[in-house]
């Protein structure tokens, strides 16, 4: 489990399906068997050996998130999973990418940055203006939604930190939306044929 607040900007030293990071913050606590969000997406350490991480991610990781993009030199947003009495600073996080999106634009705003980014059905079905979304591990505060995707503001703290400072017009971004709605579905709302009974699609 995560938070969406990343600690460090790593770089790719070796692409994957063998992915091999220079983070010289998170490797310095970190073992073998521990979890990290990379981009949003919870992989396991094969190989601590400070300032490098190694992992490997299965054919499934990388057919569902951009990890399979990565090309070395890249910058990549990591944060190491939640202990028992770490500050929860944004919303809980799982590391599982629902769905990749893409940004479509960034339209400065004062000293801050709004940023739009289109979304699959998968990931829209469950953001709402004011929740909670991940976009490449940053737990962020939705703007605004409708049927092709939704917006956030960025600090220029946010800017500074992470990848999202980075992104240009069509860069595909993981997607995870807030599980809790996910669960409110399931418990509220039963499927049937594929759909949710009373809610219009």
């Amino acid at each position: 489990m995560f938070t969406g607040i990343v600690v460090e900007l790593g770089k790719v030293v070796q692409p994957a399906p063998d992915l091999v990071l220079e983070a010289p913050l998170t490797a310095a606590d970190a073992a073998a068997g521990d979890s990290i969000s990379i981009e949003g997406c919870c992989l396991t350490i094969t190989t601590a050996d400070p300032p490098v991480l190694r992992f490997h991610a299965v054919p499934e990781t990388l057919r569902r998130s951009t990890l399979g993009g990565l090309r070395a030199g890249d910058r990549v947003n990591l944060e190491p999973a939640l202990r028992v009495g770490d500050r929860l600073g944004g919303h809980w996080v799982q590391g599982h990418v629902d769905g990749v999106g893409s940004l479509v634009s960034a339209t400065p705003e004062s000293e801050a940055v709004n940023l739009r980014f289109s979304a699959p059905a998968e990931v829209l079905r469950y953001t709402i203006e004011k929740g909670s979304i991940t976009v490449a591990g940053v737990s962020l505060t939705v703007v605004d939604v409708d049927d092709e995707g939704f917006s956030v503001t960025v600090i220029p703290h946010t800017q500074e930190v992470t990848s999202l400072g980075s992104l240009r017009p069509g860069s595909p971004v993981n997607l995870e939306a807030d599980v809790f709605a996910k669960y409110v579905e399931k418990l509220g709302f039963p499927r049937a044929s594929g759909t949710i009974e009373g809610v219009p699609r």
